[in-house]
């Protein structure tokens, strides 16, 4: 290691747990982070502060105004720009020596293994149920841990996945098929220290994981309620056949994505669908989100409705569906294909792309 490095990193390598041996497995790791908000930005952060020497950012999303109490590598200068490429250029101005890949996207079934295929450990920083079933099937399907948080208002929870043929995402959650079990991270709102706390969690697991030391939460879901400053380990067990599915389907989007039609919609594609008198154009937010979007083949239907609303509707109809940044409307997608639909299309980065094109009638 250079003189400058060991300098930066002395205080951590004077652990006897750490050493130079394992200050350059930091060097050497490879660590992807899906989503740079309100998780990933503790955990790009000091994940870059302690040396992992490569870096992977994923986020289509742009950084907003609302976004700046808890994500503290922006600043009011950076809104309207890229998360992951802001990111990027943040950690780099912490430690210079990191390798940063950014991938300004959203990580969906169409690029996920091209994404994640030179990493290590992934770290899930998302806030959307559809999305972490998708990268716990990828990291099923490609041997790699993750390392997973979420966080509701005051409260959290971390754990660790896949982690030495442990324990998968399934196993503690399995899938649902009922639309009614996601949660409207839009509108649910969270004290800005909360995610802070919980991605430093995160990093604390990805470090302990390069370094192998100490126990990693593989098998064990750690509640952090910050109300009450309180923390409790909860155990659960590894499940085979929940496993074999993530397994399952991991493979079978890896086999479709040579022949899958591209359902996530660029700007130009949706308006393209949406002068299609034969196409169905959902709006998944709910009735108050604005802004709005008119049209005679436009309808309203909230996320928590859409079950009874597919009843009436023909499994070959053409459907888009949008709400505001193209999180809910993923796992909106997702329902449809489970039931059959064959036509579903959504618009991959919300209504918030396409400002300043509304259609008013």
């Amino acid at each position: 290691m250079e003189k400058e490095n060991a300098t930066r990193y002395a205080r951590q390598i004077a652990l006897p747990e750490i050493g130079d041996a394992g200050q350059q497995k930091l060097q050497n790791a490879r660590v992807l982070v899906i989503g740079a908000g309100g998780l990933g930005c503790p955990v790009l952060q000091n994940m870059a502060a302690t040396g992992v020497g490569f870096i992977g950012i994923v986020d289509g999303d742009v950084v907003e105004e609302t976004n700046l109490h808890r994500q503290l590598l922006y600043t009011l200068k950076d809104c309207g720009n890229n998360k992951a490429a802001v990111a990027a250029k943040a950690i780099l101005a912490l430690n210079p020596d990191v390798v940063v890949t950014v991938f300004s996207e959203y990580f969906n079934q169409q690029n996920a293994f091209e994404i994640v295929q030179d990493y290590q450990i992934i770290v899930d920083c998302t806030d959307t149920i559809a999305v972490r079933y998708l990268i716990n099937d990828v990291a099923v399907a490609k041997k790699i841990p993750v390392v997973y948080a979420s966080i509701y208002k005051f409260e959290g929870q971390v754990s660790v996945f896949n982690y030495k043929n442990g324990s998968s995402y399934r196993c503690l959650f399995p899938e649902t098929e009922s639309l009614s079990a996601v949660p409207n991270c839009v509108i649910s709102g969270v004290l800005g220290v909360l995610p802070n706390t919980l991605g430093l969690f995160q990093a604390t697991e990805v470090l302990k994981i390069i370094l192998e030391i100490g126990d990693v939460l593989s098998g064990k879901l750690l509640l952090y309620d910050a109300l009450r400053y309180q923390t409790q380990i909860i155990n659960f067990q590894k499940n085979p056949k929940e496993i074999e599915k993530g397994l399952v389907n991991g493979l079978s989007i890896l086999k479709q994505n040579a022949t899958k039609p591209e359902e996530n919609l660029s700007q130009e594609a949706f308006f393209e669908k949406g002068n299609q008198s034969d196409c169905l154009i959902i709006d998944v937010r709910e009735i108050h989100e604005e802004p709005k979007w008119y049209g005679s083949n436009v309808v309203n239907v909230p996320l928590t409705a859409l079950e009874n609303y597919t009843k009436q509707l023909h499994k070959n109809q053409q459907i888009v569906l949008f709400c505001q940044t193209g999180q809910r409307s993923q796992s909106a997608l997702n329902y449809f294909k489970r039931e059959g639909f064959t036509q579903i299309f959504h618009l991959e980065k919300g209504i918030q792309s396409i400002e300043g094109h509304f259609i008013n009638n």
